[in-house]
């Protein structure tokens, strides 16, 4: 999984009415007619916020006729936090995506700007 799957799952679970969409679909998968009974909100925004969970991975739609039922992908997101748990673990060094922040962050020490910035001072003084 690549940072930018990470980044779309967290827009994904990054709104409140998101996250209450994926825990009562967590209960059960749902038609839309349903959320909006729940939820008390429009059908429009509901699909919006499905349309971004959809993107992310984090739902599933099946069609039923003119009507869509929406599931959540349970096991998607077991494997997607298992994964960034891990990548967390993993040596910064080992992870190609961060070759030129590691490299950084080994001079960090040497940096005469940082060590300035961490005493309070700058070099225009």
């Amino acid at each position: 999984m690549n940072l930018y799957d990470y980044v779309k799952i967290f827009k994904a679970l990054g709104e409140p009415t998101r996250l209450k969409i994926l825990k009562l679909l967590s209960v059960r998968p749902m038609f839309v007619c349903e959320l909006k009974s729940v939820l008390h909100m429009s059908q429009p925004r509901i699909s919006q916020h499905l349309q971004i969970m959809k993107g992310a991975g984090v739902v599933t739609e099946k069609k039923d006729a003119q009507r869509t039922f929406y599931s959540l992908q349970i096991d998607y997101l077991d494997k997607t936090f298992n994964n960034l748990i891990q990548f967390f673990h993993h040596d910064l060094a080992n992870l190609p995506q961060f070759k030129e922040e590691c490299l950084r962050l080994e001079r960090l020490d040497s940096d005469t700007d940082v060590y300035l910035c961490k005493k309070g001072e700058n070099r225009t003084r």
